[in-house]
């Protein structure tokens, strides 16, 4: 078992425990998938309480950025007239804010623009039977680009350009588990491990001084040694495709992602960061993947399947955290 710690353990967490506490689990359906808190509450706290607080946010998530339901601000954004400007609420905001940065520092390996073509491919609401034509991904590609967006962060407003389709999938879910960890800390919560259909959060400890321990996925039949992390004021991310099949879409080419990835993971102080990274690794692959998370201190393994061989590939700022 290879073990994977934090740079930095915060004292006052430590000194806050108490080993008598309980823990306790909450959860939920959200998503498509299902969240999953386990907390120790402060005295007086009921699980109803921290539970309603919880669904509420995730409630106010999905109502802006769901790309499942026409009503929300996405869908509406996505209907917008060219050249319209749309105020965004903060959570809508920090989402696109964040995911450009990332698509800016990936060179579009992530890109929040790519409704078009998950709709094409029938990754979203409406299911397809044919792969699509070589002119419906052009067509598809050309309403396609983060650097079409005008985002003015002052004022929270996004330009529509005409006909281009936000999905944020691959970022909105992160979004949620930090918004949750957020929750449960103004409710007093300080030591709980959150997570979104395999997306975590974790802070403070556990009752009897133990960080809380993840382990990372691996694909099935895979001869790779476990590595379990200390997600002590951390998150970690993964995305794969050997649970649901190929549904990674590569932005630059407009079509599946046929790299030999089959899981890319990262861990970060926050999981929107994450989300984002990991899906970015998966698209570039350990070769490109490596090397650009290596220039920005990105914490990652990507996890590769070709010819039958597995391999494993860790970013330097990853292998820093790894035991003796």
């Amino acid at each position: 078992m290879r073990i994977a710690l934090p740079a930095v353990i915060d004292p006052a967490a430590v000194a806050a425990h108490d080993p008598a506490a309980a823990i306790v689990d909450l959860g939920g359906e959200t998503m498509g998938t299902r969240w999953h808190v386990r907390a120790v509450l402060p005295a007086g706290m009921t699980v109803a309480a921290v539970g309603a607080a919880i669904v509420a946010r995730l409630d106010g998530i999905v109502n802006e950025m769901s790309h499942w339901s026409p009503t929300s601000r996405l869908s509406r954004f996505n209907r917008a007239d060219a050249g319209a400007w749309v105020t965004l609420p903060p959570d809508f905001a920090h989402v696109v804010a964040g995911g450009l940065a990332i698509a800016a520092a990936t060179g579009g390996a992530f890109d929040p623009t790519i409704g078009r073509l998950v709709e094409l491919w029938g990754f979203g609401p409406t299911p397809v039977t044919t792969s699509p034509t070589d002119f419906a991904l052009a067509q598809a590609k050309a309403a396609t680009g983060w650097q079409r967006l005008t985002y003015t962060p002052g004022d929270r407003r996004l330009r529509q350009p005409g006909g281009l389709s936000l999905d944020l999938s691959g970022i909105a879910k992160g979004h949620a588990v930090d918004a949750i960890a957020d929750v449960l800390a103004q409710c007093g919560v300080r030591h709980a491990l959150t997570e979104i259909g395999g997306e975590f959060v974790g802070r403070g400890i556990r009752p009897d001084g133990e960080p809380w321990w993840v382990d990372l996925e691996v694909p099935p039949g895979s001869d790779l040694a476990p590595l379990r992390i200390a997600l002590h004021r951390l998150a970690v991310a993964t995305s794969g495709d050997y649970r649901r099949g190929a549904h990674t879409i590569d932005p630059r080419t407009g079509r599946s992602v046929a790299n030999g990835v089959v899981s890319a993971s990262v861990i970060h102080a926050d999981a929107l960061t994450a989300d984002a990274w990991a899906t970015a690794l998966t698209v570039l692959g350990p070769g490109e993947g490596g090397a650009l998370a290596t220039t920005h201190g990105i914490a990652g393994r990507i996890v590769t399947l070709i010819e039958g061989v597995t391999r494993e590939y860790l970013t330097p700022a990853l292998d820093t955290m790894l035991t003796d």
